[in-house]
């Protein structure tokens, strides 16, 4: 393989410096007098361009390194210098695997719209879920960068993952970031592994321990790991990795849950302020974005793109709808493909639990002391104490408790608790009333034990369910008297139970979600708070969900129902709350707020979709406050859910008028399609984003080998003729199962890999894969099965992004040696040059890639995998070891690269014209951004000078000899193949 950055000035070997800092995937450069096969590069500022490579010459061979322009002398090889020799593998399978290789590490270019892996891997074929990849692709923004905004349970890390792996493919995925909450770490991670074999180093508590003692003192451990994943409060509260992520810039940054990032000022947005402008691809998701307040949001949009909007108190949905997709589940496009694919969910069933005398007295000493219904006065000092206490109390007597005894405690502490003594009586007089009750004074234990039993849960069923409470002190006095009330008793009863709350750490509530997911943990009953509410799957092994106390806002309840009734849950979700009834005249039970949020929530859902705009202030604390207050002043739930927000009513009107844009699923509706840019391949597509319901056509990738199975199948040959000795290789072809002890080189990169998979699975000692998307599929759902101890599955499906296809592709890229080419004798009329040219631009991304065969007359081809088939270039094909003289076609190389040039020169603009097109738009935005403020100006100046960086460079295509093909001479002449007269950019 040989490389040229061809110019009238070049002599001899140019270095990188002299050049563009540009390194494509699979070229061979001269490096500390080694050759180094390329495997990525990447501009950065300070050391010139980064360049990922792996050895070729014997004393480097398979060794990965990292060399900086600024640094070494990075050499792109001469072409001229091309030694082109014989192939003496069978059927030219040498020669057709290097061919294969390189077109597999080569970048799809930035003009290259359409998905490209979308189907290889184990997912559902739903178009719903590849459409935020497509925006992401569609050229609509200067950058990948977009919210994905749908509501909770549609598959948004299934979104994240396609879209990171499309990213892959274009070589703007090489260094990523997952942001996430701390208790969904290994359940990003395992998602991003096992469906599109996407590895995430996990960054965690633990994690960043075990690191230190790996790497050197004082080295940034994000410049050790390509891929990371790390928990929100890891980075925000951590000076040392702040400062780390100051000094490197990322291909992609994923931020789940990004709701929590817009308060200015706190620890998180300044953490999103760091890293927005440090990356290129920027993928925000929430199913809550937003606060209410249009600034906020505008500022979060901000991250995405500075100039997107230019007013941040007047502004519209449509204004920003390049940027962000929302759907429910209730969208037409999403019913329509889910069918039959999750389950409907069943209604919210209100169970009455009428009080117990004790519960009664407590009621009534409430109801005339603390929460008076004739217009008198409360005795607490604190007008919103009184519904904290009555919240506490609806919850369990154990919340109630602690909600006394912490305000005695801080009463007392006054200097002058002189004006608080009636309130200190009242208190006391509370803790008489309940210090001695128990589980049997709880009317909501004995419905719970009741339902529960009712719907199987017990010590002699796999029924599972999840409790939701607010209060930390119901969720840990359930999980001391629920499993013997339910019949756990003995060895039956160990682990029955789980609890998670906030105050947990990172492992443990990792821990505790993934034992609930396994079919073969004893759980059965996870006691939780709403720390589960966001981001965690429960819906694995589990369909039943009881609210013990009911939050007092919207959002939050179908937050927690979210975790259920999710993508990918089999049976029909069940809901049940459990409502505490009083008869004590005056009484706020249960059914003054707790029942009415119940059923407001559940017709918003089947109406809409979502529950999260109806009372227009969009965040679960801001509900139950404003719910609160108009309690106080009389209102009913109702009243306080229809009235507007308070605050300014031309502000109100505004964002009531954006926001109602916005919930109405931007971006759901079907629009006309432009599809002739995708039939005619000559013109990149338009930037707008993908219509709902259109069928995208996939990106053509130009491939030899009909799959990557096969191509696979004869890399092993190759590499390792001898691999059932060497690996124990074991294949079984009637399953597609491979089996194998991985050598050395590849226990390297699988260091990527999460260590309580490569422990629990042993795959440091054997791995287990496979093409077959059935028994992948079977693998994990096995993983949490009865006898499962791990939600790792044993097998792993493999895709192109899979470890294992990416190391015998390189391992095939280096079988040839340094400045060699194949000659190939196939069915051509005359020696004909295979050449790949590359159009790129300054940031060193390609924006044109071309395969030629270019013919020693000058007449180009420009459909080389074309002209391959139809020269009959195949495993069929046979190598009669025939001797050719390279001299006469050495000679004829530099005319060769010529005529590509000129081709390529011919055609440029054609190629290119979309692109400029596209950029010349978003310049023409940025032009009438105006910004008041020096930071606005420098921040408006960065992005002109991005989308200068994105459009081709004036210099020449770079060129690549990758072989030459010969005419047989026992065969009777061929035709000679048509030159492409409209050819198309890949």
């Amino acid at each position: 393989m040989t490389v040229v950055q061809t110019s009238s000035e070049q002599n001899g070997n140019v270095p990188a410096e002299a050049g563009q800092d540009q390194f494509p995937a699979g070229a061979q450069v001269l490096v500390r007098d080694e050759v180094w096969l390329v495997k990525s590069s990447v501009l950065t500022t300070e050391d010139g361009a980064r360049v990922e490579v792996v050895g070729v010459s014997d004393f480097v061979r398979d060794q990965e390194a990292v060399f900086f322009t600024r640094l070494d002398t990075i050499e792109l090889i001469d072409p001229r210098d091309t030694r082109l020799i014989a192939d003496d593998s069978p059927n030219y399978r040498r020669s057709r695997l290097f061919l294969e290789a390189v077109l597999r590490r080569t970048a799809l270019p930035q003009s290259e719209r359409r998905l490209a892996l979308a189907d290889s891997f184990l997912l559902d074929p739903l178009p719903y879920q590849r459409r935020p990849a497509e925006l992401a692709l569609s050229g609509a923004n200067l950058r990948p960068r977009l919210l994905i905004a749908d509501v909770v349970g549609l598959g948004k890390t299934l979104e994240i993952g396609l879209t990171l792996a499309e990213l892959i493919r274009r070589g703007r995925g090489e260094r990523i970031l997952v942001v996430t909450p701390q208790h969904v770490l290994e359940q990003f991670q395992h998602e991003l592994w096992t469906r599109f074999a996407i590895p995430l180093v996990r960054l965690d508590s633990v994690g960043i321990e075990r690191i230190q003692r790996e790497i050197p003192a004082g080295r940034n451990p994000f410049t050790f790991f390509k891929r990371v994943i790390v928990s929100i409060d890891t980075l925000k509260n951590t000076d040392q990795y702040r400062h780390h992520l100051e000094q490197i810039r990322w291909d992609a940054v994923v931020i789940d849950e990004s709701h929590n990032l817009i308060n200015r000022g706190s620890l998180r947005n300044q953490l999103a302020q760091t890293l927005a402008p440090r990356t290129d691809a920027l993928i925000l998701a929430s199913a809550t974005p937003h606060n209410g307040d249009a600034k906020s949001f505008a500022e979060l949009i901000g991250l995405l793109d500075p100039a997107a909007i230019r007013d941040p108190e007047n502004y519209r949905a449509e204004d920003i709808e390049h940027l962000f997709i929302r759907r429910t589940k209730v969208s037409t496009e999403v019913r329509e493909q889910m069918k039959g694919q999750w389950a409907d969910r069943g209604p919210s069933e209100a169970v009455h639990c009428p009080a117990t005398p004790a519960e009664e007295k407590i009621f009534q000493e409430l109801a005339a002391v603390w929460l008076p219904n004739d217009g008198g006065t409360s005795v607490s000092s604190v007008p919103l104490f009184p519904y904290t206490l009555l919240k506490s109390f609806l919850s369990s007597h154990a919340a109630f408790k602690a909600t006394v005894t912490a305000r005695i405690k801080t009463l007392e502490k006054k200097d002058d608790p002189r004006g608080t003594a009636a309130e200190l009586s009242a208190l006391h007089r509370l803790v008489e009333l309940s210090a001695d009750m128990t589980e049997a004074d709880s009317a909501k234990f004995g419905a719970l034990v009741q339902q529960l039993k009712a719907i199987g849960v017990g010590p002699s069923s796999d029924t599972r369910v999840v409790v939701f409470s607010e209060r930390v002190q119901t969720l840990e006095w359930l999980a001391t008297v629920l499993p013997a009330a339910l019949g756990f008793r003995g060895r039956t009863a160990q682990g029955c139970t789980q609890v998670m709350h906030g105050g947990l750490s990172d492992e443990q509530q990792m821990d505790v979600v993934e034992k609930f997911g396994l079919a073969g943990a004893p759980v059965r009953i996870l006691l939780t708070g709403d720390v589960a509410s966001e981001g965690v799957n429960l819906h694995r092994q589990c369909h039943q969900l009881v609210h013990y106390d009911v939050p007092w806002s919207l959002i939050r309840i179908e937050q927690r129902n979210g975790r259920i009734d999710r993508y990918g849950q089999a049976h029909q979700p069940q809901f049940r709350a459990l409502i505490l009834t009083s008869e004590v005249e005056g009484a706020k039970d249960d059914t003054l707020v707790s029942e009415r949020l119940l059923e407001r929530e559940d017709q918003a859902y089947r109406a809409l979709g979502t529950a999260e705009a109806v009372s227009g202030l969009y965040r679960a604390e801001a509900e139950e406050k404003s719910l609160i207050q108009d309690l106080l002043r009389g209102k009913t739930v109702d009243e306080s859910l229809d009235a507007r927000p308070s605050g300014a009513d031309t502000d109100a009107a505004v964002m009531d008028d954006f926001l109602a844009d916005f919930f109405g699923s931007v971006g759901e509706h079907p629009a006309e399609a432009a599809d002739d840019a995708a039939e005619d391949s000559s013109v990149a597509p338009a930037p707008e984003a993908p219509a709902s319901g259109t069928d995208v056509s996939g990106a053509v990738l130009p491939r030899l080998f009909d799959s990557t199975a096969h191509f696979l199948d004869e890399a092993w040959r190759e590499v390792y003729p001898d691999a059932r000795d060497r690996l124990d290789l074991d294949r079984d072809d009637q399953s597609g199962l491979l089996s194998f002890k991985p050598p050395a080189d590849l226990l390297h990169r699988l260091k990527a890999l999460p260590v309580d998979y490569l422990r629990e699975q042993g795959l440091r000692e054997r791995l287990l894969v496979t093409f077959n998307r059935r028994l992948a599929q079977h693998s994990l759902q096995r993983a949490r099965e009865a006898d499962s101890t791990s939600s790792w599955p044993e097998i792993s499906l493999l895709t192109d992004l899979h470890p294992v296809v990416e190391w015998l592709t390189d391992k095939v890229l280096v079988r040839l040696g340094r400045q060699e080419a194949p000659m190939i004798t196939a069915g051509v009329s005359e020696p004909t040059f295979l050449v790949q040219g590359v159009y790129s631009n300054s940031l060193g991304r390609p924006t044109v890639v071309k395969w030629m065969g270019v013919t020693r007359s000058g007449s180009v081809n420009a459909d080389m995998v074309s002209l391959l088939r139809s020269s009959g270039v195949g495993p069929t094909m046979a190598n009669k070891l025939r001797y050719r003289d390279p001299a006469p076609l050495k000679a004829a190389i530099p005319d060769v690269l010529t005529a590509a040039e000129s081709f390529m020169e011919e055609h440029r603009d054609a190629w290119d014209r979309p692109l400029r097109e596209s950029i010349a738009l978003h310049k023409e935005r940025l032009g009438e951004w105006e910004q008041p403020t020096l930071a606005g100006e420098h921040t408006k100046k960065r992005l002109t000078d991005l989308a200068d960086d994105l459009l081709t460079t004036g210099q020449r295509p770079m060129l690549r000899v990758l072989a030459v093909l010969l005419p047989d001479p026992d065969a009777p002449p061929a035709a000679p193949a048509p030159q492409s007269a409209a050819p198309a950019a890949l």
